[in-house]
């Protein structure tokens, strides 16, 4: 049996038959691209630029990316025209930052490298996303009320998004990108002042599956959790006055 990197190769090559010419990059980002990238948890994150997006090209696309993730059952690439991408920065600033922070090429050209990202549009998306976790965080929680496995698996789900996003606010406060979660972690409860217990305990959760916690500490877990959150969007919501904000050019 082929490992999820071997399938990663082929899949490339895949790719690279099926839009020829077409295809300017395929760009490895994440935690893979960090060398964080756990076999058994995390996704593999791709970024694809071509030149064109006929419908012809999009036919010969189906094949390889079919066999990808539904065959394979991974994560499905970011498809751009390289047109497309470069436009893309001010409404997508926290998923391009990330990808520009890191990310290795697997093929072709590096298409982020020169990708500006307007720092102002950061700042409203960043707030936007954490806001809109919060309330996931709390609608579901409501719904799942008094059911362990439920509220252990809203956590752990929500976690890897919760740290990209706390990744960000870091930057958005000090003007440095952590290199790692534990770096994320350890620099975000420094700077947005919370205990960095609110987020190992539920990175645990996610890596220890078979951990037996009862609700009474679980739905500790998640107070602290969730106070880490709200204590991150208070900072980032200070940054700036909503007036200064204007759309770069």
């Amino acid at each position: 049996m082929k490992t999820r990197r071997e399938l990663l190769e082929e899949f490339v090559e895949r790719l690279r038959f099926a839009a020829g010419a077409d295809l300017e990059s395929v760009i490895l980002y994440g935690s893979a691209a960090r060398n964080a990238f756990r076999d058994e948890i995390s996704d593999i994150n791709l970024l694809c630029t071509l030149k064109a997006l006929s419908r012809e090209t999009m036919a010969k696309l189906a094949s390889p990316i079919q066999w990808w993730s539904v065959e394979h059952g991974e994560r499905a690439p970011l498809i751009f025209t390289s047109t497309e991408l470069q436009t893309s920065s001010d409404v997508f600033s926290i998923e391009l930052m990330d990808i520009k922070s890191s990310h290795r090429v697997l093929f072709g050209e590096d298409a982020v490298r020169e990708l500006e990202v307007p720092l102002n549009l950061h700042r409203i998306e960043l707030e936007h996303e954490l806001r809109t976790l919060l309330l996931k965080l709390r609608h579901h929680y409501l719904l799942s009320y008094g059911n362990d496995v439920e509220l252990r698996a809203i956590m752990a789900k929500s976690i890897s998004g919760a740290l990209t996003l706390l990744r960000h606010a870091v930057f958005a406060v000090e003007g440095t990108m952590p290199g790692s979660n534990p770096d994320a972690i350890s620099q975000a409860s420094r700077l947005l002042g919370f205990d960095e217990s609110a987020l190992h305990n539920v990175v645990s959760l996610r890596d220890n599956e078979n951990e037996k916690l009862n609700l009474a500490r679980l739905i500790d877990i998640y107070q602290v959790y969730v106070n880490a959150i709200v204590k991150a969007i208070d900072k980032v919501d200070q940054l700036a006055p909503t007036e200064q904000w204007q759309r770069v050019r």
